[in-house]
């Protein structure tokens, strides 16, 4: 198979090379869910010099990679338990945790890539990638820890590629479309790693009352569409599925040790139109077909929010938008999927903020939601001066629409007219040019 990468992974591929020559030697490369991480780093191990090591911590992850790899025809092996080692090819592909007790069976690599490399701070990675001195490059949609903090102590430096609202206006990601209730009450649930304990948060969200009302309007807004839910723990996604299924729908609870994952996981949107996970679909899986994610898992963690939206944003042959039902309050918590968020090799910056409080405002006539100011700029509606907390009605799901700027945005069909508005709204530098080579490509 002929391997071509889109514009922007090549702006990407090119941009790596400059952070190289520039005297870096562990850049980190952050591209958005569903914007083809794995073509891209598949490409630079098939083109790289000298012996690369691709790391990987989950089954499914080593699996998808090797499948991109052998589709280009890269010879590779396979460092897992469920496979026969070949460590003779210059690429290996590794699960971590059975690496970190063959590191003198393999030939030192001079290149480390690290997918998902928010994952690369902990211990067994530094353990793998401190005992190399070579260069390294991690790949992630959410360059922090689930407690908000950066990765500088394993990169040097973020090359960033597009937003997902760039993504979304080249059409390779789908717009979505969110409806979020009033947030669960978890004042009674603490807080552990960066995240809520998950035994607290389970008992606050596996209700009868909180599933049956997913269940109702993913009949009312998503019907048929092939969803993903996301749940607290395994018992959370089972019953999850079984009011799925007491509704009359196809219904799946998986996770790590389900013996049929990968079955399952396959029939989403043939035999099975509601897959309720546990930790599993949160990160690197690769399903197109999903067209819905129903959020049942409240969560602190602004990039796991951010990598369970992402799976139901990529591309799909019928599909114009991904619906998102957030039943969890988490778009109230971390904002619109769409929004232009800013890296640091730090994490990203958190504002100040009271527990709880809305970061979005919220149009109490139309429902729409905007960054700030008192004027709806959707309906011109004026909102009061006092604050005011949105109606928690239960189990009412009211839409959440950002106020995009996409009316001038589409009416600027030159460079400069795109580039003007670069310069006005401080998209970085290239998003104009992105845009422009990407309506061409689509004609």
């Amino acid at each position: 198979m002929l391997m071509t990468l889109r514009d922007y992974q090549n702006t990407a591929v090119q941009n790596l090379r400059d952070t190289y020559r520039s005297g870096c030697n562990a850049p980190v490369l952050v591209l958005p869910t569903g914007a083809g991480k794995t073509i891209v780093f598949t490409w630079i191990a098939k083109h790289a010099k000298g012996n690369v090591l691709i790391l990987v911590h989950r089954v499914e992850l080593l699996r998808q990679t090797s499948d991109k790899l052998t589709a280009f025809g890269v010879h590779h092996g396979l460092i897992s338990p469920k496979y026969r080692p070949e460590y003779w090819w210059k690429v290996q592909v590794a699960s971590v945790q059975t690496l970190v007790n063959r590191m003198d069976k393999i030939n030192r690599p001079d290149l480390i890539i690290i997918d998902e490399a928010h994952h690369a701070t902990a211990g067994t990675w530094r353990r793998v990638l401190d005992s190399y001195g070579c260069r390294r490059l991690g790949v992630t949609a959410t360059p922090m820890r689930t407690d908000g903090t950066g990765l500088g102590e394993v990169f040097d430096s973020i090359v960033e590629g597009p937003t997902v609202s760039e993504l979304i206006e080249l059409g390779y990601l789908t717009a979505p479309k969110i409806y979020a209730p009033a947030q669960i009450d978890l004042s009674g649930v603490k807080s552990r790693g960066g995240d809520y304990a998950k035994n607290e948060l389970a008992a606050a969200v596996d209700k009868p009352t909180i599933t049956g009302n997913a269940v109702s309007y993913y009949r009312k807004l998503a019907d048929g569409i092939p969803a993903v839910a996301f749940c607290v723990s395994v018992d959370h996604a089972c019953h999850v599925a079984d009011q799925f299924s007491e509704a009359g729908y196809r219904a799946e609870a998986v996770y790590g040790g389900h013996p049929r994952r990968d079955e399952i996981l396959s029939e989403l949107g043939k035999r099975i139109d509601v897959v309720c996970s546990c930790d599993l679909i949160s990160e690197g899986t690769d399903i197109p077909a999903i067209g819905c994610a129903i959020m049942l898992r409240p969560t602190q963690s602004e990039g796991l929010y951010l990598q369970q939206v992402g799976r139901a944003l990529r591309c799909y042959p019928g599909r114009s938008e991904a619906i998102i039902l957030d039943h969890a309050g988490n778009v109230l918590r971390h904002g619109m999927p769409t929004d232009q968020r800013e890296w640091t090799l730090e994490g990203k910056v958190k504002k100040s903020r009271q527990k709880d409080e809305v970061t979005v405002s919220q149009c109490d006539s139309c429902y729409a939601v905007y960054s700030s100011g008192r004027i709806c700029p959707e309906c011109g509606h004026e909102r009061e001066l006092t604050p005011r907390e949105i109606e928690q009605v239960e189990g009412e799901l009211i839409e959440v629409k950002r106020v995009e700027k996409r009316r001038s945005q589409g009416q600027a069909r030159s460079l400069e007219a795109l580039r003007k508005i670069e310069r006005e709204r401080g998209y970085r530098r290239g998003w104009a040019e992105r845009v422009y080579n990407g309506r061409k490509h689509r004609k």
